[in-house]
């Protein structure tokens, strides 16, 4: 079974039918993440910016894989959607997926471990603000 097979089994993805507002909002909540984290950057609070960044690059997977007829009920199961449904489908390349897993990594470190610095969060920015505007012409 593969790893989609077993997010579709255990429940922590579910087919759905999106409605193109359901997309939207959460473009709208990925673009609002976006411009948060680069004032969180400006202001300093390198945690913050880190955090929404990745946030940001969740929104748009989200909006994504919802666009395909799915919903996640795990940053992991997104993940794994994602890849199958765009990554193995050569509609986006693996240095998306590859971002948005580092991205959940620093999210992670910032948020639990409390270990962030200018350099990751704005590392997390550009990640999140290249995976939208490649996200984007494909909603």
């Amino acid at each position: 079974m593969s790893e989609f097979e077993r997010c579709l089994s255990e429940r922590r993805l579910l087919r759905m039918k999106a409605s193109k507002e359901m997309v939207q909002k959460e473009i709208a909540s990925a673009r609002y993440d976006l411009a948060r984290s680069k004032k969180s950057l400006e202001e300093k609070d390198f945690k913050w910016a880190a955090i929404q960044a990745y946030y940001s690059m969740f929104h748009a997977a989200k909006a994504l894989v919802l666009k395909k007829g799915y919903r996640e009920k795990s940053h992991y199961c997104l993940i794994i959607a994602f890849k199958e449904l765009y990554i193995k489908q050569d509609l986006l390349d693996q240095e998306m997926v590859d971002n948005f897993e580092l991205c959940l990594h620093l999210r992670h470190d910032a948020d639990y471990g409390l270990s962030y610095n200018h350099e990751s969060a704005e590392t997390a920015i550009q990640y999140a603000e290249g995976f939208l505007n490649k996200a984007l012409p494909l909603l």
